[in-house]
Formats: C-alpha cells, structure tokens, sequence
C-alpha cells in the first residue's frame, strides 16, 4: 500500500475529472482488505459510497468493521488526495467501472462477489458479452501452441472475444492469434494496469488496449507480485462464457481459472494430451473429474450457441432500436417477466411485443427464460431511446 500510495503523491495534477463519487470508490479500493463482501456492507450501512468515506470511525466500527480495517480507513482518507489520483488516471487513460455503472461486464456482476471496482485501459464492447477464455501453461509445447492458435483464431473469426491473463505461454498466443485474426482479446491483469506485466509483452498490450482492453481490480500502482494472481483468475473466468484449459501441469493457474469457471456455472473445456507429458496432467485430470475433452472447435462453438455471435451482431447494426424496443428494453430487467405482464406494463397490442421481443432476442438484448417469461441481457442500453 505504501508503494501505491507513494506513486500517488508524485502527482500533484488537481481536478478530478473522474464523476465525484466514483473517487470514493477508488478511495476504498485503495483499502488492503476492503473487498466486495465489505463494500456491500457500508453501502448497506450508509446512504451512499460518499457518506461511507465520510463517516467517522465510531460509525464505521458501529457498520461492523473491525478497528483495524477502520484505522486503515483512516491513514488512507489522509494521505491520500483522491481528485489528485483520479486526475492521475484521467492523464493515463485509465477508466474506472464501479457496481453502479450501467457498462459493468454483465457476465461478471453474476458471480458470487464481483469486483466492486475496475480499472480499464482499453474499451469494454456490449459484444464483449461472448467471451471465451483461453488459459494454460507457460511452459507450452509446439503441440499447445498450435492448438491454442487454432482455438483462438476460430473464436476471433466467430465473433468471440478472447480473454487470457497476458502471461507467457498459451495466454500470450491466444491473445495474439486473436488479434491477428482481426479479432478482440481482452487481459486481466495480476498487478494494475499502469503496469504491463510481463515486460516483454508490452507491444501486445498495446495492441490489445486498441483492439480490447488491459482490465485489473487492483488499483495502478499496484506491482505484479506473486498473490495477486490466483485471485485474478475468478475475473478471467468470470467475464467468460467458458474456459478452455489448452495445456497445464498439475499446479498450473490455468487448473485454478477452471475451477473458479466451474464454480461459477461456466462451461469447461480442455484440451487433451500426451499422459507423458508433463504439460497435460492438468488438463488430462480436468477430463477426468467432468470437463468436456475439446477434440474440434465446432463443439465448443455449438455447445455455447457461439455459431449465432455474428448473427446476432449483424442483426444488432442492420435492426437498430425503435421506441416498442426502447419501451421494452426500459420495462425488462435481470428479473423474468411474463409477457402477459410485459403487455399489462407496456399497454400495446400483444401482437406488437411478440414481434419486438422476437427481433431482440435475435439481437441478444433479451432472452427467454422459459414459460414466456422475459429478461434483458443488458439493464439498462444507454443507445436506446424513446
């Protein structure tokens, strides 16, 4: 903390341009210990993000803090000018995505206990929604890498963005086949995102902040060290549809990722392997204990539905919005509604929503749920208006 700290007093830049209260998001995440379980706690316990930051220790304690983390709270509220640091990451082009915001990767607000906070380099597309990870060794042999260049390259060229952890071996050539193959990829980092880590993989990142986004939950400052990686891997899985484990030794992260994915309701894929070779023990295992053994690409695409991405895309720019979709898409949220509840609501003929639901779920903005009930695959799509 002393280090981040330290680099954030380098800057004497004043002026947030950063939105007021999402400085005191980062003032929080800028906390050792303050995680989602406790955000969740004092935005429970008090009006708003500002009068957690705000309230005094007696307040805090009385939230259910322990002293410890409250005098923390402490040191940081002092030391700490936060429209200085907010001007720092304005300056860098880091963007800051907190729970409240409406761009916050849906996929990952589902898993149990999001990052409250995220830091972006980069930009976070809607199509970004079809997302496969692809994660192994770094110590990948020239059978891992062909196969995670061809994983990576048939996902790019459907549409599906790819997501790995920047690190050498299979994550560093999924991205760039990804890339190469005009695709987007995106790299969920172990340290912040002011710093590319490791070094060598700088130009990657680079093409990856044009061509998707460098994403973390540390804030900048924060040094790639050791224990910061494991933890990462749930944000790896959790912005994913599925994780496709190409080669990993027994100990491999990659075999962490999937476990998180599997925690998390994600399909796991792995690829299988010479039980010689020390690179396929993990994914050799991973078949064993239930994932699905990847012996063609089609199967990962049918299982998922993936086939549709680029239909869904096209039918997204050649059907833009009319007021019936914006009337819907503003009634529709993650909660089921029936249509009979949707027409009460809507107070338009059910031949007219039918028709709209029908052309929106082709575009991915709602899906049926069963029984005709009805949810929005985004909250609330701020292209829409009616």
């Amino acid at each position: 903390m002393n280090k981040i700290i330290s680099l954030i007093k380098e800057n004497d830049l004043q002026g947030a341009v950063i939105g007021d209260s999402k400085k005191y998001w980062v003032g929080f995440n800028l906390v050792k210990g303050i995680g989602a379980a406790r955000f969740r706690l004092l935005l429970d316990a008090f009006d708003d993000i500002e009068a957690a930051w705000q309230a005094s220790p007696s307040a805090l304690q009385d939230a259910g803090l322990s002293a410890k983390l409250v005098e923390s709270i402490c040191r940081v509220r002092n030391s700490v000018d936060l429209e200085a640091v907010c001007s720092r990451l304005e300056q860098q082009s880091i963007k800051v995505i907190t729970w409240d915001d409406k761009d916050y990767p849906r996929r990952l607000r589902e898993i149990d206990q999001p990052p409250p906070v995220l830091y972006v380099r980069g930009e976070l597309l809607l199509e970004d929604e079809w997302a496969v990870a692809v994660v192994g060794t770094r110590r990948v042999t020239s059978y891992g890498r062909q196969v995670a260049e061809q994983v990576a390259t048939a996902l790019a060229q459907s549409g599906v963005t790819v997501v790995s952890g920047l690190a050498h071996g299979v994550d560093a050539i999924a991205h760039q086949a990804a890339l190469n193959a005009g695709g987007r990829s995106m790299a969920v980092l172990g340290c912040g995102v002011d710093f590319i880590y490791p070094p060598d993989h700088r130009r990657l990142a680079e093409k990856m902040i044009t061509h998707g986004a460098l994403l973390s939950d540390y804030a900048p400052g924060t040094p790639p060290e050791g224990v910061n990686f494991p933890p990462r891997n749930r944000i790896i899985s959790g912005l994913s549809m599925a994780v496709v484990v190409i080669e990993a030794g027994d100990r491999s992260g990659a075999l962490i990722t999937a476990k998180f994915a599997a925690d998390q309701g994600r399909e796991v894929f792995a690829v299988p392997g010479n039980i010689n070779a020390p690179q396929s023990i993990g994914a050799n295992r991973l078949i064993q204990q239930g994932a699905h053994p990847l012996l063609d690409i089609r199967d990962l695409l049918e299982s998922l539905d993936l086939d549709l991405v680029t239909e869904q895309q096209t039918a997204r720019k050649a059907l833009p919005a009319d007021k019936v979709e914006a009337k819907l898409l503003a009634l529709l949220s993650q909660q089921p509604m029936h249509v009979d509840e949707i027409q009460n609501q809507a107070d338009m003929p059910i031949e007219k929503i039918s028709a709209a639901l029908t052309l929106m779920e082709l575009k991915g903005l709602v899906r049926q749920v069963g029984g005709m009930q009805y949810i929005a695959v985004r909250e609330t799509p701020g292209v829409y208006h009616v």
